[in-house]
């Protein structure tokens, strides 16, 4: 057996918090291994990024998210009892069920229903001086959400479910008030969530192939039980809170099309190949969360070193996505590299790595794809504006990282005469119509993934 490189700190939690985006590829490069050692919270945790870690982490059963996070950012990003939290088979019965959601029809009316309240939102944007793009796209996500889940919600109960699911993603990756006052807000919406889940029960006949809440209320497990209203309530919550989480990365197309400006007159041309490579290079390139935690299922061994049963294991998500071994010129914003190079289940894991149906890759990565497509295309062929001077430096103190100024807009018009299909813009029939989850150029993924929307 291998002795594992060790960190020689004799707790590492608080260099973790400050700096947890580059925090293991920092000690992979002291150490010069793609493996080390170390203590979180006074317990030991291995820490491993690259390619061959993500094949091993994402291995189906040979990890367990159950115990591995900590229990207030469990509690904000998936709770008890939900679809995470699950192994073996009933993980993947209960996968079946948010699969169902993402084909390709289901797509395409999520897509066109941001897309109608993204310009009603606009309508209203010409009269202001500015606006924080962060918050606009939060209000316009939980509203697009719930229309396409038959989520009833008023106006007001919008802006109150988008202050709550905000607050839990920005919560999830902090300590103290920020994290105290998610966890808060987070009891406010299960009890709504679980009126909702309820009255459907209680006044519907059941009917689990209508819309994705009523998918949930009447779901059932291995044994053909109902889930019980926490549960259901948990994981609608985890349909509409991930997808609000999408306005982060809403303002990292924003700040790429700001920052590169190329991308935006190649945007403009109507490729919707390049319009894809966009999409998945905003995901490679900018920090969402750090890392993910798992624990050994059963002891082991790989490439010589020993995997006890138990042990905390930290795999890197950041430092994989700018990992120089997979990907050319890790640190430059190049939406080419996904039409030039053929890019496995493994080397992109913004959202998770492996198989979507028999692992842990999180089935709401089509929604965001399509989602951060659907906006650069807003972005850049139905309206213009100004990018004021401001501080567009990443904060990457916060996670999710965003740009300190949470990206400000100013003098927003409507084009007043937009690129028209016939001209050029881009249509959106063709990713959603596919049956093959694919980067340009990739059939290896295609392979793999192809056929899973169906």
């Amino acid at each position: 057996m291998r002795d594992m490189p060790q960190d020689k700190s004799l707790d590492s939690t608080v260099e973790l918090l400050s700096d947890a985006y580059r925090f293991i590829s920092k000690r992979c490069k002291q150490h010069q291994s793609r493996i080390f050692e170390t203590r979180v919270m006074l317990q030991k945790a291995i820490c491993m990024q690259g390619e061959e870690a993500s094949r091993l982490f994402y291995e189906p059963d040979r990890f367990t998210r159950k115990g591995a996070m900590p229990p207030t950012v469990l509690k904000l990003l998936q709770d008890v009892g939900s679809v995470q939290t699950l192994d073996g088979e009933d993980h993947q019965q209960r996968k079946q069920m948010f699969l169902s959601m993402m084909k390709p029809d289901s797509l395409q009316k999520l897509s066109d229903i941001f897309a109608e309240q993204w310009l009603l939102q606009m309508e209203k944007w010409k009269d202001k001086d500015q606006i924080l793009l962060l918050t606009e796209a939060q209000d316009i996500l939980t509203r697009a959400v719930c229309i396409w889940a038959g989520v009833p919600m008023t106006e007001a109960q919008s802006k109150l479910r988008r202050v709550e699911f905000s607050s839990m993603i920005s919560g999830a990756g902090s300590v103290g008030l920020r994290n105290w006052w998610g966890m808060f807000l987070r009891n406010q919406t299960e009890r709504w969530g679980q009126k909702l889940i309820s009255g459907i029960r209680e006044t519907q006949k059941e009917n689990a192939q209508a819309s994705p809440l009523e998918a949930i209320a009447w779901h059932r497990d291995r044994q053909g039980e109902l889930l019980d209203v926490d549960t259901a309530t948990v994981e609608l919550i985890n349909i509409l809170r991930p997808t609000v989480a999408v306005a982060w990365y809403v303002v990292f197309a924003a700040h790429a099309l700001e920052v590169y400006p190329e991308c935006r007159a190649r945007l403009m041309q109507g490729d919707s190949q390049y319009l894809e490579a966009f999409a998945q290079e905003v995901r490679r390139f900018y920090p969402f969360f750090p890392m993910v935690a798992g624990k050994p299922t059963r002891d082991f061994e790989w490439q010589g070193y020993s995997f006890k049963e138990g042990a905390l294991v930290l795999f890197d998500i950041y430092g994989t996505n700018h990992d120089a071994d997979i990907w050319k010129d890790p640190e430059a914003f190049r939406p080419e590299r996904f039409l030039e190079n053929e890019i496995n289940l493994f080397s992109l894991v913004a959202q998770g790595a492996g198989d979507v149906v028999k692992g842990h890759r999180c089935p709401g990565e089509w929604i965001t794809v399509e989602l951060l497509k659907r906006s650069a295309h807003l972005l850049t062929n139905t309206m213009i504006y100004d990018v004021p001077a401001q501080d567009l430096s990443l904060d990457f103190s916060r996670m999710p990282a965003i740009p300190r100024s949470k990206f400000i807009m100013s003098n927003i018009q409507g084009l007043t005469q937009p690129v028209s299909e016939e001209q050029g813009a881009v249509s959106f029939d063709g990713y959603p119509q596919r049956s093959d989850f694919a980067f340009p150029g990739s059939p290896p993924l295609r392979e793999a993934m192809g056929g899973m929307m169906q």
